[in-house]
């Protein structure tokens, strides 16, 4: 009997002997049995590994630029961080100094400095027009006494000059002017002044407009005047010292007449006490 062999079809090749990517490997030839009682086909055949031709090559990752944002803090978080702090760093310092300001004014109860002016002599105030022209000349003196107390126990005050003003109470015109040297005002301490002199010696000219509320403020029976004084004073307690500061005293409610001849008026007021504006700042103390 003749030995017949059925051969299994033969897959179509690439190239390189491989079967193309993505094709499905041919089913393995049946094994048959010749006349030698021998088997031919699976039986002999040794199982194959499919290899590819055509393996993808690795390609990495793109760069991701919105990854690498994220993990960065942004410019904004940064300045909200920075601000943030900077309002709470503040926010801190303010309440320290409050609260030592508070210790303080428990501890020391600072008081503003009290002035006085008892009484103002008025030896003359001559206010005199030219026939030849419409300008008027004004010729007063002023003297009066000046008394300063301090009412603090644990607090000092060091005064520059006084700058000292004399007003017509009613129009405000300027009668004269004067000064007050400096002095130093230790705790409890009271200082006067006597003979503090308010001038206008020089024949001071004056507008017409001035002129004419002024001669309307001297045909009065009892003229008001006020006195207004200007400085700096420096606070000092223990080792602490300030900066100068600026106060503004004044006294007001004077009323007398016009001396006629060369003896003085003396002008007094009910409110002897003249108000003091002192504005104090803490964070201007220093060492």
């Amino acid at each position: 009997m003749t030995d017949r062999v059925f051969p299994a079809s033969k897959p179509p090749t690439a190239t390189n002997g491989a079967p193309p990517v993505g094709s499905i490997p041919p089913p393995p030839a049946p094994a048959t049995v010749t006349s030698n009682g021998t088997t031919n086909g699976m039986a002999n055949q040794k199982p194959q590994v499919y290899i590819p031709a055509n393996r993808p090559v690795y390609r990495p990752q793109p760069y991701s630029r919105r990854h690498h944002h994220q993990s960065r803090p942004s410019c904004r978080r940064i300045c909200c961080c920075c601000c943030f702090w900077s309002i709470l760093i503040i926010l801190i310092l303010a309440l320290m100094t409050a609260i030592a300001a508070t210790a303080m004014y428990v501890i020391y109860h600072p008081r503003p400095p009290s002035f006085s002016v008892p009484s103002i002599r008025i030896s003359r105030v001559n206010l005199t027009t030219s026939s030849n022209s419409s300008v008027s000349h004004l010729s007063s003196f002023f003297n009066f006494t000046l008394i300063s107390e301090n009412p603090n126990q644990h607090l000092s005050f060091s005064y520059d000059p006084f700058t000292v003003i004399v007003n017509s109470a009613k129009s405000g015109t300027m009668l004269g002017n004067g000064t007050v040297p400096a002095f130093f005002s230790d705790n409890g301490n009271k200082t006067s002044f006597h003979g503090v002199i308010a001038t206008s010696t020089a024949a001071r000219e004056l507008d017409p407009d001035e002129a004419k509320h002024l001669r309307s403020d001297l045909t009065r029976a009892r003229v008001g005047y006020e006195i207004e004084m200007r400085t700096k004073v420096k606070m000092i307690m223990g080792k602490l010292k300030s900066e100068g500061v600026e106060i503004k005293v004044t006294c007001e409610g004077f009323e007398g007449t016009i001396p006629k001849g060369k003896t003085p008026i003396v002008a007094t007021s009910k409110k002897t006490k003249c108000k003091s504006d002192l504005s104090v700042k803490v964070w201007k103390w220093s060492f």
